[in-house]
């Protein structure tokens, strides 16, 4: 299997070298390992030229967002399959052999993603109910939150020209609204093991710098609606649009925002009334039900 492994980062020389050197030591050797250098004003760009000549090294004069990263690198590497790993993040050695193995015995799927574990402040936690992974039809379990770790995933280039790349619209929330494209459309492989660690807490993590997070999956469910649908999924999508904005202004009211009030207030009575249009419409979707 040739892999390409994408490493988007900015400022992190502090964790890059952890997570390019789990690259390194992976049991199955990558085709090529590709960092793209999101406009970094630290020692990044010393990193990669002293410890790690064999990297391909991709700098942006500019910093434009994880999106961007990650779309450069795609449209810059032919490798059939590509693999993901944010530079706050490390897999664990085992990590392509054991998904690589797995896609090989399913040739089916196109995307495979696996278990993870998490550190929070220096600390391993323990993930939630609510953020258990899942294989097979995932869509109706991408909506309430992101399911899936881009540093986990691999995935057939073919995809992206399916559904499309990264939306650099979004500031964050990114990586759930790819999801929601690719699980309407495809199954996914889920590998019930822990292939890599996640790290939290820190300060410069997207999350933590943008607040009101369904602010962004607002966007990207009203994204998906513009897809061709089926009913059980289309109106997945409109319950989970409604009760997200219901959060949103129910915030606002409590933050005196009247400005956040006046942007979602409108939008809430046009998808509950377009939610029940679609109970009796079987074709409300078929086209995108936002077109």
């Amino acid at each position: 299997m040739q892999v390409s492994v994408i490493i988007p980062t900015y400022n992190r020389c502090h964790t890059l070298g952890r997570a390019i050197d789990s690259v390194m030591l992976q049991q199955s050797n990558a085709t090529e390992v590709i960092v793209v250098d999101d406009g970094s004003t630290d020692e990044t760009e010393n990193l990669l030229i002293t410890r790690y000549p064999l990297v391909r090294y991709i700098k942006l004069q500019n910093n434009q967002g994880v999106s961007h990263a990650r779309n450069a690198a795609i449209q810059a590497t032919d490798c059939e399959w590509l693999a993901f790993l944010d530079s706050d993040d490390e897999w664990l050695p085992e990590k392509l052999t054991r998904q690589s193995e797995c896609l090989e015995t399913n040739p089916d799927y196109r995307i495979c993603h696996s278990d993870e574990i998490w550190i929070r402040n220096g600390r391993r936690v323990n993930s939630m109910h609510k953020h258990a992974k899942h294989g097979g039809d995932i869509f109706l379990h991408c909506l309430p939150r992101c399911v899936i770790s881009p540093s986990s995933i691999i995935i057939h280039r073919s995809v992206f020209a399916d559904v499309g790349l990264f939306d650099e619209g979004l500031p964050v929330c990114e990586d759930y609204d790819l999801w929601l494209r690719v699980c309407a459309r495809f199954p996914v492989l889920y590998v019930h093991e822990k292939l890599l660690i996640k790290y939290g807490g820190h300060e410069d993590q997207l999350s933590t710098r943008h607040w009101g997070m369904d602010r962004f999956r607002v966007q990207a469910l009203e994204n998906i609606l513009q897809s061709s649908l089926d009913k059980l999924h289309g109106i997945a999508v409109l319950e989970t649009l409604i009760e997200k904005l219901a959060i949103i202004l129910n915030g606002a009211e409590k933050r005196n925002n009247a400005e956040l009030h006046n942007t979602y207030s409108e939008k809430l009575p046009m998808y509950q009334e377009l939610l029940s249009q679609s109970v009796t419409n079987e074709h409300v979707f078929a086209d995108g039900i936002m077109q």
